[in-house]
């Protein structure tokens, strides 16, 4: 329960930060992308916050033991740039740029009800479903192939892929 009750509070601390800050607007975004038209350089000045928090944040993670409200702490491990990750960043930058919103604020803004905000979440979550569905279907598919064996016990990729 204590954990829920914190996982709220940032999230509610984070939706209210965005709004303050105007980031919940996407005329804001756009305006920071606009280097030729109005330039609205507010968004850099959020991005500089929210890096300076994260490396004061990150340098204590990575000397304490244990968080305050968890086991462990959950750093990802990868730390190597893939197609995926690119292509990932892509999209999202496309997207960002097209619409004006990344998921957070997107989230936090759901509650205008703005036809066009409540299309870019149902959007974006059909996109997470459609990604979470390839997958779950690449993972099935892997775990057939590395079930497939030969008579002789070792695994037999041909098979695997006439399968």
């Amino acid at each position: 329960m204590k954990n829920n009750v914190v996982a709220f509070a940032s999230g509610a601390l984070f939706a209210a930060g965005l709004a303050i800050s105007g980031m919940t607007q996407p005329s804001k975004v756009v305006g920071f992308l606009d280097f030729a038209g109005d330039w609205d350089p507010s968004l850099a000045f959020v991005m500089v916050g929210a890096i300076a928090v994260h490396i004061v944040a990150m340098r204590w993670a990575l000397r304490a033991s244990a968080p305050l409200f968890a086991d462990r702490f959950k750093i990802p491990p990868k730390r190597d740039v893939d197609a995926s990750l690119v292509a990932g960043a892509a999209i999202f930058g496309v997207g960002w740029g097209l619409a004006g919103y990344c998921p957070g604020p997107a989230v936090t803004s759901v509650g205008a009800l703005s036809p066009i905000t409540l299309t870019f979440v149902a959007s974006m979550l059909a996109g997470m479903l459609l990604f979470a569905a390839m997958k779950r279907t690449r993972a099935s598919g892997m775990q057939r192939a590395a079930s497939v064996t030969d008579s002789s016990g070792s695994r037999c990729a041909d098979a695997a892929i006439a399968d």
